[in-house]
């Protein structure tokens, strides 16, 4: 469906248009994509819980990661449609920050999901994984996993986008920490200056973008052993560059989301570990924290000790080390993406 909005910008309304007679709390879910899996996961999360609560929820998308300009109009469009709240995903965690201000302003609840905007306090709260946390485990198991060759390793960081969204430099910056690479400024990504990162490029979290990112690093330089990606989409799409020269097996790939074709790529030995998030429980929180605003004002409260609701995070993999919790992949296909 589409709707025209602020002149010619057109807004993809996905479907999720619960606008029954009866409803009196209506709310809308904003997120990066509709073609990521974990975008649509969120997606069906968001929704069972607006029918279950008898919210109202208008879903849109951008068209693609980093689609910044539909999501603010998507934004404006929740406002003058009359929403409670929203829940984003947002492209780009800086620009977007006037807008969220602007719905705040409106008298809506903003919640951001998995991405925190930058700064986190932009939204009214932020129901996430702890992403630093997600990488720094896919790195504290990559250097145990390598064991003394991690010494000689050759790393390809495969990130987000170049704005550098909040989602992409915490889990980039947790992956460095937890391989025992000293970090740059924390809040950015590339500035390290460990010769075993081979360099940083950019994959727009699909597999299209993992697999020209991997072409590129291994351009310069064609040993790299160890390849950190944002997600499983670029993941993916860095091992076909590398079955294309067929280096696929000897590469380790780690990379975050945990989703089911990303925890079954664990037990075809496409990737070797990865950080499992759980987007549907995002979701449904955020729509039970809207409810909870239009009934009576209520905010959501953040984890103790944290500054965003932490949602849970897990390592999947079949190949378990010594000092880092894990689970494997029986468990992880039976969680992902709850």
């Amino acid at each position: 469906m589409k709707t025209l909005f602020a002149g010619a910008l057109a807004l993809t309304a996905l479907g999720g248009m619960a606008q029954a007679e009866g409803h009196e709390v209506s709310a809308c879910l904003i997120t990066k994509t509709d073609t990521n899996p974990f975008f649509v996961k969120m997606r069906e999360g968001a929704l069972a819980k607006a029918e279950e609560l008898g919210v109202a929820l208008n879903t849109y998308a951008g068209k693609v990661d980093g689609d910044h300009e539909t999501q603010v109009a998507a934004i404006e469009t929740c406002i003058a449609n009359g929403a409670k709240g929203i829940l984003l995903t947002a492209s780009d965690t800086s620009s977007i920050v006037p807008a969220v201000q602007q719905a705040r302003d409106a008298g809506l609840l903003v919640i951001a999901l998995d991405t925190p905007l930058n700064p986190i306090d932009a939204a009214d709260m932020t129901f996430a994984t702890d992403n630093f946390l997600a990488g720094e485990l896919i790195g504290q198991w990559a250097v145990a996993a390598l064991g003394d060759e991690a010494e000689n390793a050759k790393i390809a960081m495969l990130d987000l986008a170049v704005s550098q969204p909040t989602v992409g430099v915490l889990r980039d910056q947790g992956f460095l920490q937890g391989f025992g690479i000293e970090l740059g400024d924390p809040d950015r990504w590339g500035d390290e200056d460990d010769p075993r990162i081979v360099g940083n490029d950019v994959t727009q979290g699909n597999e299209e973008g993992g697999r020209r990112a991997m072409e590129n690093l291994l351009a310069q330089d064609p040993e790299i052993n160890v390849v950190y990606t944002i997600n499983e989409p670029a993941a993916a799409g860095a091992y076909e560059a590398l079955r294309a020269i067929g280096r696929e097996n000897d590469v380790l790939i780690v990379s975050v989301d945990g989703g089911c074709p990303g925890v079954q790529n664990i037990k075809d030995g496409v990737i070797g570990a990865t950080s499992q998030q759980y987007p549907l429980l995002m979701a449904s929180k955020g729509i039970e924290a809207i409810a909870a605003w239009a009934a009576d004002g209520t905010k959501p409260e953040a984890t103790d000790g944290k500054d965003f609701f932490d949602t849970g995070v897990a390592l999947v993999t079949d190949q378990p080390v010594d000092g880092v919790e894990s689970i494997d992949t029986d468990e992880g296909m039976e969680l992902c993406w709850g």
